[in-house]
């Protein structure tokens, strides 16, 4: 049975006893309205661990926009239900005040270009709200491994550099974009597209995928060129960004250069619905 904790106490309490019993422990941090794509994070979970602490909690820090947390998708007794499906093991379910005491210290740690970037230029103060978090989380449950969807790419990256800051003793596992068959990354946005947006959501994988066949033979600016073109021949889609980026850095790249590897990062416009979604290239 999936043990479910809503107070830090309960589940320090409980990870110290699993801890000392040698238990290797897994952290999945997510904001709940679960789908597929988390249900495989939970499955990677279980290959690299012993334990796995699924946290549920829609974290207010990370939001710009106020309407945007309002309309979040908070599913809770569904995604109980999947978790205890899928064989999770805990469950942490915290409130806000449980989260962010009175008493919070406030948070702000340097991450560089990665914050003024793509997403960080985007969503400002979105990463710091990301990292003082997954921080929280990490000193809650002391996991072994933190598990995250490749489909975050860039906050992928930011947790790393955290992490590499911090110095935490905490192994990254990138899991791989779950996609519908026909190949929508899946989302819990994905909620708020009919099922004709959803197909003509399809154009974002179709144009990631112009820049993977053309990859590396292919001069970047014309790798990015052909992939918008997939956008606006498919029409009603609003490009927001489109690049082709060093991995870890994720600059820009101009030229491909032996031994780095790249990634496509793409943010789209459907109906009204912000996506993501990324290809690693190399």
């Amino acid at each position: 049975m999936m043990e479910i904790f809503e107070t830090k106490k309960q589940l320090q309490t409980h990870l110290a006893d699993l801890r000392q019993a040698g238990k290797k422990i897994a952290l999945v941090p997510t904001m709940g309205a679960l789908h597929e794509g988390h249900l495989s994070l939970i499955s990677e979970a279980q290959k690299v661990a012993d334990i796995v602490v699924c946290s549920i909690f829609v974290n207010p820090t990370q939001f710009n926009d106020p309407k945007d947390l309002e309309k979040y998708p908070r599913p809770i007794e569904n995604d109980i239900k999947l978790l205890t499906s899928a064989k999770c093991d805990i469950l942490f379910m915290p409130t806000v005040a449980e989260m962010y005491p009175a008493d919070d210290t406030p948070w702000h740690i340097n991450l560089g270009a990665l914050d003024s970037i793509w997403e960080g230029e985007k969503r400002p103060g979105h990463f710091q709200g990301v990292t003082q978090v997954v921080y929280k989380l990490f000193m809650l449950t002391l996991p072994d491994v933190a598990c995250f969807g490749q489909k975050d790419f860039q906050q992928i990256m930011v947790i790393q550099k955290m992490i590499d800051i911090k110095q935490l003793p905490v192994t990254i596992h990138i899991c791989p974009i779950v996609r519908s068959p026909e190949g929508l990354a899946l989302s819990s946005r994905n909620m708020r597209l009919s099922e004709a947006d959803k197909i003509k959501a399809l154009a974002l994988y179709r144009s990631l995928n112009t820049i993977k066949k053309g990859f590396p033979q292919t001069a970047i600016a014309q790798l990015e060129e052909n992939a918008e073109q997939v956008l606006a021949d498919e029409g009603e889609i609003t490009l927001e960004y489109l690049a082709i980026c060093e991995s870890t850095t994720l600059s820009p790249a101009t030229t491909i250069e032996p031994g780095k590897s790249y990634v496509a990062l793409l943010v789209a416009w459907v109906a009204g619905v912000r996506l993501i979604d990324n290809m690693i290239l190399s």
